[in-house]
């Protein structure tokens, strides 16, 4: 079964092999022992890297050790746990917060403890995997709206919320593959007016948008308006884990119903020490967001003003629209054996025949650097008739 299935990858030339990095994620990498230009990093602030972050790292090496040693609810609960969750909602600007082992664990844990039987979640058709499978993962009913269409959200809701107890809006903050933003503030006023509750994936709006990257909630100005905010701890924080922001309550009862609290140990302390460090420069400067957008919106520019099409991105996240599946790929391999690191997304990750690059400048970047790439990205474009 699986040889056939992965011939069939093969055969449509859309099987790939990850690359070897061989040292830390930087703007330029060594690659299967090349140099290379790195545009597929979610490193967006070089906090990855960063000298502070691994200071911190290493002096929580020494008081705590490499592991928590078990699951939080029995005795990996340690003091730096405590403080990193503390963290996360004062720079949220919530009430609360927890910490999971990675963001996808989070939505996982999170949405199948507080939805059930008789209950119904509304989800957004373009979604994060981490969204669906936690979905699926629930007892409740689902409903799909619509990519962004506040009028087929608000369909939903008359037809199907008398039908149940309690219903749950889902939304992510960045779609992860096209850049946009969701319309969360409409999102918000219809959940009220319907009395539901509201979930936000902000995996790729953390650390890049709001005042200090405090995130999407943040940008449209609806803190503790929002009743369960996920974010990742391994893109713009640039260490691991995920947290979900949330009301004390909710905290609490997610201690004894989060099943990644429950079956799965804690994150590492050297790893709660380093993202404790992240917030902290953050909240002490906004140079490292200013130049993350600063390098994007220059990218972008030039990508453009070479003819190439990056759809309807609203973030630094960049895709360069190439539609066909294997040519894509062709692209990407191309790119690579020139100098530049790209992601090729295509289906199932994206729907069909809607293939892209993803490029993702970062704050690491030089603008010699993001030059160089465009060159090399426009010449094997017109190589290949893509442009």
């Amino acid at each position: 079964m699986i040889k056939d299935k992965l011939k069939k990858l093969k055969d449509d030339k859309i099987f790939k092999l990850p690359p070897v990095s061989d040292g830390p994620c930087e703007a330029e990498l060594i690659l299967n022992g090349k140099k290379v230009i790195n545009l597929s990093s979610n490193n967006y602030l070089g906090f990855a890297n960063h000298p502070e972050l691994i200071k911190s790292a290493k002096e929580a090496l020494d008081k705590y050790g490499v592991g928590a040693g078990a699951v939080r609810t029995i005795i990996g609960n340690m003091t730096i746990h405590e403080e990193l969750d503390k963290k996360i909602a004062e720079f949220k600007k919530e009430e609360a917060a927890l910490t999971f082992q990675s963001g996808y664990m989070a939505n996982l844990g999170v949405i199948q403890a507080v939805v059930e039987r008789g209950d119904l979640i509304i989800s957004d058709e373009l979604n994060h995997a981490s969204i669906i499978d936690g979905v699926r993962l629930s007892r409740a009913d689902k409903a799909i709206y619509k990519h962004s269409d506040m009028e087929d959200l608000e369909r939903i809701l008359k037809e199907k919320r008398k039908e149940y107890n309690n219903v749950l809006i889902i939304t992510d903050g960045v779609f992860s593959m096209d850049g946009d933003l969701a319309n969360l503030k409409e999102i918000v006023r219809l959940a009220k007016k319907y009395k539901a509750y509201t979930y936000v994936d902000d995996a790729h709006g953390s650390g890049v948008l709001g005042k200090n990257g405090r995130g999407t909630v943040d940008h449209f100005g609806l803190n503790g308006q929002v009743d369960f905010v996920m974010g990742t701890l391994s893109k713009a924080i640039g260490v691991v884990g995920g947290y979900i922001a949330c009301s004390k309550e909710a905290r609490d009862y997610l201690l004894n119903r989060g099943r990644p609290q429950l079956f799965s140990t804690t994150i590492m302390p050297s790893a709660a020490a380093a993202i404790i460090k992240a917030f902290e420069l953050l909240e002490s400067s906004d140079e490292y967001t200013n130049k993350l957008w600063d390098n994007a919106n220059y990218f972008k520019k030039v990508l453009k003003d070479r003819g190439f099409d990056l759809g309807n991105s609203q973030t630094p996240i960049t895709p360069l629209i190439v539609k066909d599946e294997a040519l894509a790929i062709e692209f990407s391999k191309k790119l690579l054996d020139n100098g530049v690191f790209t992601s090729a997304i295509v289906f199932p990750t994206v729907p069909l025949n809607t293939a892209r690059l993803r490029l993702m400048p970062t704050a690491l970047h030089t603008k010699e650097q993001l030059d160089k790439a465009a060159n090399i990205i426009y010449n094997v474009a017109k190589e290949m008739k893509i442009i």
